[in-house]
């Protein structure tokens, strides 16, 4: 009985954590269906969560009001380009920590860990002030290429690389097989749990990346969602069912993501040794 109690209390405790999670997500969209006039005239009632009349009206006026498949189509450029070559750059870096031996290694690691504690705040200025110089500012490539190289993520594939058999990788270079082959046909394969767990990991931070694109952008050509979003809160009439489509919209990418490498997602957060 005792165990049967905690078991139907620690279940009740997640479903009631659970709740709490998911409310702000629900209100949001059954806010999106609503009426605008509707919207927060019954937020004080679980009513909110339930639309009277179920209306597409507030996602068209989106669309109407702001171009917002441009806004879209340049956070997934921005951050689909910041994934896709951090898992090339950040692989490659925690495997030449995890199994090459060259001089400096451990003095480069340490450096890796300490980066890893930096607040993005303390060098925002300095960075701001570099690309500055360099005529970078109002560009893609200035919301890309300073968050390609990320220590978190080399840290999660060198603490993923140390636990892999290094039979594998011996079986390759008898039959021939150089650094780089061995890793590209041999570890990558042999790694998709880490690779699906700082997929999902950095997508979730620069899909809402707000602080930096609002610094670097002043026009709509490279704008992303997170600065479009906050730019659209402002724009007269204040209308909440638009903001609750808007918001629909923008959360909609990253569970699809999510979704898509849930299964890989849990392996990895294991084997990687991250927890909590």
């Amino acid at each position: 009985m005792k165990r049967i109690l905690t078991s139907v209390l620690a279940h009740g405790f997640l479903v009631v954590a659970a709740l709490i999670y998911i409310g702000p997500v629900l209100f949001m969209i059954a806010g999106s269906l609503k009426p605008d006039a509707d919207v927060l005239s019954e937020a004080h009632t679980l009513r909110a969560l339930i639309p009277d009349q179920v209306s597409l009206q507030n996602y068209a006026d989106v669309f109407k009001r702001v171009d917002f498949g441009r806004y879209m189509s340049n956070s997934l450029f921005i951050t689909g380009s910041i994934v896709i070559s951090g898992l090339l750059v950040n692989s490659l870096a925690g495997y030449a920590f995890a199994r090459l031996q060259w001089k400096g290694r451990n003095a480069c690691f340490l450096l890796v860990v300490l980066l890893m504690i930096l607040p993005y705040e303390a060098i925002a200025v300095p960075l701001f002030y570099q690309i500055s110089l360099l005529g970078w500012r109002d560009t893609y490539l200035v919301q890309i290429l300073p968050f390609v190289a990320n220590a978190f993520s080399v840290y999660l594939f060198y603490t993923f690389f140390l636990d892999l058999p290094r039979e594998l990788e011996e079986s390759a270079r008898v039959d021939g097989a150089g650094t780089l082959r061995t890793f590209f046909q041999i570890i990558v394969p042999n790694s998709k749990p880490v690779f699906a767990t700082v997929t999902i990991v950095t997508f979730l931070f620069f899909w809402g990346f707000f602080l930096w694109p609002q610094i670097v952008t002043s026009g709509e050509r490279v704008r992303p969602l997170p600065v479009a979003i906050a730019t659209f809160h402002t724009l007269p009439p204040l209308q909440w069912g638009d903001i609750m489509a808007f918001g629909v919209m923008m959360v909609a990418p990253v569970l699809v993501v999510f979704l898509a490498f849930q299964r890989w997602f849990v392996r990895g957060i294991a084997s990687s040794g991250v927890k909590g």
